[in-house]
This record gives C-alpha cells, structure tokens and sequence, in this order.
C-alpha cells in the first residue's frame, strides 16, 4: 500500500496551526534530526474511553498518512484518522502548561480534565 503523503491545505483531513507547524519546527531543530515526524495517535483509555498520543517517529508505516506543511510533517495511522478527521492541531502556552492540543470536531464527551473523550 505505502505511506499517502498530501500537503496541508483545504483538503487534509487534518488542519495544523500556525502555533503548531512554529513548535515542531523548533522542536525538530532542537532534536537535530530532520526526519523526525510528529505521530498524532488515538488509544483506549482515561475516563472518557479514548485518549490522544503524540511522540516523534522519523519512520513513517505504510497505513500512516502524511501531512507536510512548511517543512515539518504529522503522520497519523488509518485507525487514528478515522477519529481525527477534520480535526484541528494547536500549540497551547498557558498557566497549566505548554502542550499539544487536539480540537476535534467529532467529539461527542470528553472528561473534567480534557485529556480524553468519547465520540
């Protein structure tokens, strides 16, 4: 099959702010590994039945897409996309902290404390 690699823009399944495609690229630049990918992932868990994953990869699997947008990349898996789609990806700076965040349309619930949800 082999990984789909699409440029961000109106027709991605997945949208990546300013904020964000700005932090990866410090961070990538940080790592001093050009290769490295955010993976953005869904696994079971947390109150709410479904949580977020995020950790850098420099391989991408042959389910995964790839989103390209100023010269960092995100990949997801095709079971992750599927709760992902339409999704927005932003970089948070605030007093709880400094994270990636997942605004998602999909979701139905999420728990007290946002970290997961249902759909």
């Amino acid at each position: 099959m082999g990984v789909t690699t699409i440029t961000a823009g109106s027709s991605s399944p997945l949208i990546l702010t300013d904020s964000a495609v700005s932090q990866l690229k410090k961070l990538v630049e940080a790592e001093g590994n050009t290769d490295l990918m955010l993976r953005i992932y869904i696994t079971g868990g947390g109150c709410s039945g479904f949580q977020y994953g995020f950790e850098f990869d420099d391989t991408a699997n042959d389910d995964d897409l790839k989103i390209e947008q100023d010269g960092v990349s995100v990949i997801v898996d095709t079971m992750s996309l599927q709760y992902l789609s339409g999704a927005e990806v932003c970089f948070q700076e605030d007093l709880t902290g400094a994270q990636f965040v997942v605004n998602n349309p999909n979701v139905s619930t999420t728990c007290g404390c946002g970290a997961s949800f249902s759909v």
